[in-house]
């Protein structure tokens, strides 16, 4: 037993634990998966701030993590995790981002994250050219920039309570309140 490799200081996985809504066990498959993207770049054992400083490029996210391969959001979501701002992804960060997504998350939490995954030039409003984002990410280019155009319209026509023709983030969680199924596709299972 004497040979076994310690990830994490008990220390760590406390804090890790307290943060997240994951328990020891689920930080440590997180972990191994984090690592098995890249394992060239991400050691067994992280030393000091590496779980905080070493970032996995996007790209790399992107394909090889199995829980975001097919999501059609997948580079907006690291984009919004990540500290950097660009999706690269610390150790922390993937935490933070498969956390969120769990089914433990509480409902909250799921809509504040699902508000900045939508709210694509981070101005804290979903306008129109954010919903033309969402729409040709999940209709992967199906739909005419006409037909686009009408159903934004019709979202901001229904959502839109001030008149200011973009949904703040109150509007945007009393239009998730009454579409119960949003969130049961927020959820990713480790």
């Amino acid at each position: 037993m004497g040979n076994k490799l310690v990830t994490f200081s008990e220390q760590q996985l406390d804090n890790y634990q307290d943060c997240t809504f994951f328990t020891r066990k689920e930080i440590l498959r997180v972990h191994k998966k984090y690592r098995e993207i890249r394992p060239d770049l991400v050691p067994k054992r992280m030393r000091k701030n590496e779980q905080a400083t070493i970032r996995i490029p996007v790209e790399d996210i992107t394909e090889k993590l199995p829980e975001l391969h097919e999501n059609p959001f997948k580079k907006r979501i690291c984009e919004v995790f990540s500290r950097d701002g660009k999706g690269n992804l610390s150790f922390e960060d993937i935490l933070d981002l498969l956390s969120v997504f769990s089914e433990q998350a509480p409902r909250d939490i799921k809509v504040f994250y699902a508000f900045r995954i939508y709210d694509f030039d981070n101005d804290k409003h979903i306008g129109p050219e954010d919903l033309d984002n969402a729409l040709i990410l999940l209709m992967r280019q199906e739909l005419t920039p006409e037909d686009r155009q009408q159903i934004i319209e019709k979202v901001i026509e229904e959502a839109d309570v001030d008149g200011d023709g973009k949904l703040s983030y109150m509007e945007f969680e009393h239009v998730i309140t009454r579409a119960p199924d949003f969130l049961s596709t927020f959820h990713i299972r480790i």
